[in-house]
């Protein structure tokens, strides 16, 4: 079965209270349909989401540091000792060097945090697919945000990425973001080899978020 995960951004329906609104709704549909669900919030919401659902909670990002004299930095251990069980690495809003990904993404599984890898492109998700994360994510750019799903703008992408992806390591799972806002876009989505989807706002800025989230684990449940 996929996995649906919803990055709320900083959108303001996807901070504070409004976070652990939209868990509970995802919890809900994630429990009737069987489909797995997690929620990417800011760092500084992953304690007050993690203690009201039972659903992963994930950091939008970590920084490449350990312990020690980093003001401001996101430490990895502090978004694990507030509850997350995961973490987004390396978003195209918030990209980092390659070293950087490499070393978030270690000491990430070093402490037991699921990794999410973004990619832009198919070469991307092919080069962090080596750094063996949970999950790579596939989302072209020029389409986050848009109206237009990956998956009917650039089909070639996600099926370029998964075969990119398997081929380094078959127990990589790709996801599917970019422009996801419908139950047609997830089905397209699997079809085309994805494993799971990476949305934002076509969940968090829905003014249904229910009725969405149950068209979306609806067309993924019948995958």
């Amino acid at each position: 079965m996929g996995i649906i995960i919803v990055n709320t951004k900083a959108y303001e329906e996807g901070i504070g209270k409004n976070a652990v609104e939209l868990a509970k709704i995802m919890e809900k549909v994630g429990e009737e349909y069987g489909i797995e669900m997690a929620i990417a919030v800011q760092p500084c919401d992953v304690y007050r989401v993690a203690n009201d659902v039972s659903i992963d909670v994930f950091s939008q990002h970590i920084d490449a540091i350990e312990y020690g004299s980093h003001t401001g930095w996101i430490l990895p251990h502090a978004v694990k000792e507030a509850g997350a069980r995961g973490t987004l690495i390396n978003h195209s809003e918030h990209r980092i060097k390659v070293e950087d990904i490499f070393t978030a993404a270690k000491i990430a599984g070093e402490i037991g945090l699921k990794r999410v890898i973004c990619a832009s492109v198919v070469e991307v998700a092919s080069a962090v697919a080596c750094f063996m994360p949970e999950y790579v994510a596939i989302e072209p750019p020029e389409l986050i945000g848009g109206n237009i799903s990956v998956t009917k703008a650039k089909p070639e992408v996600v099926s370029g990425a998964v075969e990119a992806v398997k081929k380094i390591n078959e127990k990589v799972k790709v996801l599917c973001g970019a422009g996801i806002k419908s139950g047609e876009d997830v089905a397209k989505a699997i079809e085309l080899g994805a494993e799971g989807i990476l949305v934002a706002s076509g969940v968090v800025k829905a003014k249904d978020k229910e009725k969405v989230l149950t068209e979306m684990a609806e067309a993924m449940a019948r995958t």
